[in-house]
């Protein structure tokens, strides 16, 4: 087996030498990071581009314009973020003053998917950076061209024992974990992050975990239904719907059943065309065995729009299927693929009890206009993030921290919530010198009745 013992041992002595936690390196790190991303951009764009077939529009906005927008955040904000942060101090400590440093874990391991393969490895390298980290990366397998840009980009501008790419499949991603790393930062699958958190337990290494499951999408009889078909539509299909936070299936009321899918049938039109199999942008299943393991879902319920294939090109049309049930195969896992199945209900009690009977999901839309319906789910329902009257939206604001929870996942990120993964928070209690509290000895007169007045 591989053994990754003498990179991370000269990461290691690359931290202890205190570098990384000196603000105006890591501003220069990030900066740098952002003038890789700008010089490699048509390399990036072509790469994504024959992994995945991303039209450059899409792999602009969703991968690479996505990370220079986080990029530009957390530059302009770094400086205050790394001030200690001055707390209340109670009575009992008078004198004291209370502050909570953050402080780098040190060498950390980000292990990348294949799905959005740029995005989600340096969103959390920034992260990493920002926080004062040395970094070992592991971008996915299933996409070698971007992986190639990565490493040319990182071992370009960042020294191997600063940052570092490391190339490969599980073979690699088991070697890398028998390392001990300080922090794991893992996006992908259900089955391997409970693989990740294992061999973190080992080692008793702090993890973020951004996982996925079957995030549902509901609309209500009163929702803006021209609105709601264009935003899910969009949501949905995105990526040929290999997002982690798609709506993977939906609840649509019984009353406007028929008028939303209609309405969804044509957005889906004007979106990728008559012909979507013969839309030059039309993204790709990334491998034959999700594409074989996608195709497979197309005979659950019926088909009543799209669910034409083209394995050789591993292309599927947008599909909607209709007849569905929870006991349909394409119900059992989060789907990651251009296939919408549509459950019907006649009272949002129906949803609620459905979708508390699966594993909490990553993501929850919910479209109407009735803030009371819109209160209840989001206070019913557990979910990692989600939005009202949209789709997938909430994953680009840098103002709110993403992440899952139980089953989709552990921590958060992007924006501040990036610096804070990658940072532990020490407490610091600093006391005066001036006086004593006498009352806290045990040799003190009364000191039980003193201690007793203090702490009711």
């Amino acid at each position: 087996m591989e053994n990754y013992s003498s990179l991370v041992s000269a990461q290691q002595l690359f931290f202890q030498s205190d570098r990384t936690k000196d603000i105006t390196f890591r501003v220069k790190a990030l900066q740098t990071l952002r003038n890789a991303i700008k010089n490699h951009e048509n390399e990036l764009l072509e790469a994504l581009r024959a992994d995945l077939n991303k039209s450059e529009f899409e792999a602009y906005s969703t991968e690479i314009g996505f990370v220079l927008e986080e990029l530009r955040f957390t530059i302009s904000r770094l400086h205050s973020w790394v001030k200690p942060q001055k707390v209340k101090t109670p009575i009992t400590h008078l004198g004291s003053e209370s502050y909570i440093h953050s402080e780098p874990y040190g060498v950390t391991l980000i292990i990348a998917p294949w799905n959005y393969p740029f995005q989600l490895a340096i969103a959390p390298l920034i992260g990493a950076i920002s926080a004062g980290n040395c970094a070992v990366m592991k971008p996915s397998e299933l996409t070698p061209k971007t992986s190639e840009i990565l490493e040319k980009l990182i071992t370009e501008y960042f020294p191997k024992d600063y940052i570092s790419v490391v190339q490969g499949g599980i073979e690699t991603s088991q070697a890398l974990l028998m390392e001990p790393f300080d922090y794991i930062f893992f996006t992908g699958s259900v089955p391997v992050g409970k693989i990740i958190m294992e061999a973190a337990a080992k080692n008793l290494t702090p993890v973020t975990l951004e996982l996925g499951g079957k995030s549902p999408c509901i609309v209500h009889d009163d929702a803006h239904l021209k609105l709601a078909a264009k935003r899910i539509a969009w949501g949905k299909y995105t990526n040929a719907g290999q997002t982690c936070i798609a709506p993977d299936y939906l609840y649509i009321h019984k009353n406007v059943k028929d008028e939303f899918l209609n309405l969804l049938k044509q957005t889906i039109t004007e979106l990728y065309g008559s012909e979507p199999l013969d839309n030059p942008n039309f993204t790709r299943i990334v491998s034959e065995r999700h594409f074989d393991r996608l195709s497979s879902f197309l005979s659950n319920g019926e088909i009543y729009f799209g669910g034409k294939t083209n394995r050789e090109k591993r292309l599927i049309e947008p599909t909607v299927l209709i007849d569905i049930t929870w006991d349909e195969p394409i119900m059992q896992d989060e789907i990651f693929g251009p296939i919408f199945p549509v459950l019907e209900y006649t009272d949002l009690s129906e949803v609620i009890i459905g979708i508390h009977h699966h594993p909490k999901p990553l993501s929850l839309y919910i479209f109407t206009e009735n803030n009371e319906i819109q209160k209840k789910v989001v206070n019913s329902i557990s979910f990692g993030g989600g939005c009202v009257n949209d789709t997938v939206y909430h994953f680009a604001s840098p103002h709110l921290p993403f992440g899952g929870v139980g089953p989709s996942g552990i921590g958060s990120y992007h924006g501040k919530g990036s610096y804070d993964a990658f940072s532990h928070k020490k407490s610091i209690l600093k006391q005066t010198t001036r006086f004593d509290i006498p009352f806290r000895y045990p040799n003190v007169k009364n000191g039980l009745k003193k201690i007793k007045m203090f702490m009711k």
